[in-house]
């Protein structure tokens, strides 16, 4: 690989969690960002990462951040102009992304975590419990402080690169279509060009298909990438950012009565809820509709207003089928009632084959659909960063990606994915992508249905882009 320095920092920069996409990203901050390592230090709550910590020569202390220690921690670490990198779970991202904001500290996570317990608190209301909440939560705090240094909201793989993904598929799309298309600056553009397209859905579809040795046993969840992050946010109500097209609410469909309005939940979790969709080499395929930040900014994101009300937006969610593993782990943990596993494993060295398709799936223009993103096998992973598997790679780069794109604009406040520079950060991370493509299809979720049993209740044969003809039901 090109060991380019993508930008200066020499500030001190605090991972706080370490565990496999920590591990995966700490390479790429150190062969693209041009910073001594003495002034790295990884804050973290358990042993998983010191070995590859010290590998490295970095600093690696076990302290885990809790209510009370949160300021005492961290005032000897972090300072004006230095960077938190928030890649743990079960600490409150609210409480970090404030704590910097207030001390003009740089920011980013992969998610907006909650304290331990939040997710899986029955006292709480489901709203309470969604990403939703945790994401109006953390606006409000942006809001409060409009020209502080740099907060990076939620940028991974996805939520992260499929935003931009998103905008690269829009502008293909556009091309094809409209002939040459003037690259939109602001976010009215890009929604004014979503609406002109009519897509009407957009979906992040991933099929994972990397296989490990030994498989998952019994009373363990087994995963490519943190269990903890998954049975965490799989256990949350399954979210949707909610179109205008839509003809009418779920049956378990639920509005929430603040914020945006830009999405809905559903009063059940999102590890039971499963949707059609599809990808260029699986093809069509059912996957979880679990919650994630970016199905509601998007949706948000390409909302057009005229005169106060929404007159478009797109329904967009996450459609995930993760390794064949962990759909055995999260059937068996639905069986207890989604009581999670005693034993945990994430596939890293296990791994000997399998690719992880990862892109946007943009519905309902003129030409179908349109599936733009990335194809990393596992061989490719290796050969590409240490550390890695194809799922935590995909993640890894986001988070570079991003980084670098905070410390070249240091003064923008709460930004999420969608407000970043798309090309910037595509540029940065698809040399780790593998094979970047671009695919059309006549696909939609009623291709080939009914052949066997009539579903003539369960479909709108009038509008293939209603929510409930991709709904598994």
């Amino acid at each position: 690989m090109d060991d380019k320095k993508h930008v200066r920092f020499q500030g001190r920069l605090v991972f706080v969690g370490f565990g496999s996409i920590g591990q995966g990203t700490l390479p790429l901050i150190l062969r693209h960002i041009d910073m001594p390592r003495d002034r790295i230090t990884i804050l973290t709550a358990d042993e998983r990462g010191r070995e590859e910590a010290e590998h490295y020569g970095i600093k690696f202390v076990i302290n885990p951040i809790t209510r009370e220690n949160i300021g005492s921690l961290l005032e000897p670490l972090l300072g004006r102009g230095d960077f938190l990198l928030n890649l743990s779970v079960d600490v409150s991202s609210p409480v970090l992304i404030e704590y910097c904001m207030q001390r003009g500290v740089f920011y980013l996570d992969t998610c907006i975590e909650p304290w331990h317990g939040m997710y899986t608190d029955g006292s709480l209301s489901l709203a309470k419990r969604s990403n939703y909440g945790l994401r109006e939560e953390a606006l409000e705090i942006g809001k409060k402080y409009p020209k502080a240094t740099t907060v990076v909201l939620t940028h991974g793989a996805n939520p992260g690169l499929i935003s931009h993904w998103v905008k690269q598929g829009m502008v293909n799309i556009a091309r094809d279509v409209l002939g040459d298309v003037k690259i939109p600056k602001t976010k009215e553009e890009w929604a004014r060009l979503a609406m002109k397209l009519g897509i009407k859905v957009i979906h992040c579809a991933e099929r994972d298909t990397q296989v490990a040795e030994p498989r998952k046993q019994r009373n363990e969840f087994a995963n490519t990438w943190s269990v903890d992050g998954f049975v965490s946010e799989g256990r949350q109500p399954a979210e949707l950012g909610w179109g205008t097209h839509e003809k009418q609410l779920p049956r378990d469909g639920k509005r929430h009565d603040f914020g945006s309005h830009a999405a809905i939940y559903l009063a059940r979790p999102g590890m039971s809820v499963k949707v059609r969709s599809w990808t260029p080499d699986e093809g069509s395929y059912h996957g979880f509709l679990i919650t994630h930040g970016e199905a509601i900014s998007i949706s948000d994101y390409f909302t057009v207003r005229e005169n106060g009300k929404a007159v478009y937006r797109p329904t967009c969610h996450y459609a995930y089928h993760p390794c064949d593993d962990a759909v055995l782990s999260n059937h068996e943990m639905g069986g207890k009632n989604w009581v999670a596993q005693p034993k945990y494993r994430i596939f890293v060295d296990e791994i000997f084959d399998g690719v992880d398709e990862l892109g946007a799936l943009l519905m309902g223009h003129p030409k179908g659909v349109y599936w733009y993103g990335s194809r990393l096998s596992i061989q490719q992973a290796r050969k590409l960063a240490p550390y890695n598997s194809a799922t935590s790679l995909q993640v890894a780069v986001g988070v570079l990606g991003a980084v670098v794109w905070a410390l070249e604009n240091p003064d923008r406040g709460m930004v999420e994915p969608d407000d970043m520079d798309y090309r910037r950060v595509l540029d940065i991370a698809e040399p780790y992508l593998g094979n970047v493509v671009g695919k059309y299809s006549d696909w939609t979720p009623l291709k080939d249905r009914g052949w066997l049993y009539n579903e003539d209740e369960d479909v709108d044969k009038s509008d293939p882009w209603q929510f409930k003809n991709f709904r598994v039901v």
